[in-house]
């Protein structure tokens, strides 16, 4: 069903872009690899889909020695401790989840050491849920302003996980807030559009919603791989 449902996904990108006026190759799918298992991600991989996203670090650090063979571009895009910024630079290109002066703090230092650079988006919590990590909206630019001082972090957009409620038109003022905030930083100077290229948001539900108002990365994991054994709303509930 893996191949099956990926061109599903594909074909829904597809038609979300075209309805928005938009190329369907400036949007990318991040396979959403929570619970799933290596024989999954490698099954998907064999129909070209490589970006993937972990949330925890010792999973990651699993399926990399399961999946090591394969050219995958891993995202982290879990709520990182600082204390685990060693394990994760090991195995990701980017993470989607700076959302605190701590956690850049820590990969400055750490970067510096190494003599070496991470794309990093910047998390917001868009959705105003005390369950969810990430900025506050008011205070993302003020944020994104101080990453200047980290030169080891390549800035590549925003992220945010969005409301969870199965009535995308619900969703879409988190989403619609997250490209108002990315726009604010390009029309203040604070990053130029090249630094605030990425939006990532969107998932199975409702990544037509993210499309239209604006995503470059749509982050699908149960449209693929198939149902988790909890809800959604309980595996981002990162703060349980």
């Amino acid at each position: 069903m893996i191949p099956v449902n990926i061109n599903r996904i594909r074909e829904r990108i597809q038609r979300a872009a075209t309805k928005a006026g938009r190329r369907p190759e400036d949007v990318k799918l991040l396979l959403a690899t929570k619970t799933v298992t290596a024989e999954g991600i490698r099954e998907a991989a064999k129909y070209g889909e490589l970006l993937m996203g972990e949330n925890k670090v010792q999973e990651l650090k699993q399926k990399h020695e399961a999946l090591h063979d394969l050219p995958l571009n891993k995202h982290f895009i879990g709520h990182l401790q600082s204390n685990k910024v060693k394990d994760v630079l090991q195995y990701v290109s980017c993470i989607e989840s700076l959302d605190r002066h701590s956690l850049a703090i820590a990969l400055q230092k750490k970067l510096s050491q190494s003599d070496s650079h991470i794309d990093v988006m910047i998390q917001v919590n868009t959705s105003f849920e005390a369950s969810k990590f990430g900025l506050k909206p008011d205070d993302a630019l003020t944020f994104a302003a101080s990453l200047k001082n980290y030169d080891r972090l390549r800035i590549k957009g925003f992220m945010t996980i969005g409301l969870f409620d199965a009535d995308p038109e619900k969703v879409r003022p988190s989403f619609a807030l997250l490209r108002q905030i990315k726009e604010e930083a390009i029309a203040h100077k604070i990053l130029s559009p090249e630094e605030a290229f990425h939006l990532s948001m969107g998932m199975s539900n409702d990544l037509e919603t993210a499309i239209e108002e604006g995503a470059t990365i749509v982050r699908v994991g149960t449209a693929i791989f198939g149902k988790r054994a909890l809800p959604d709303s309980y595996y981002w509930n990162e703060k349980a």
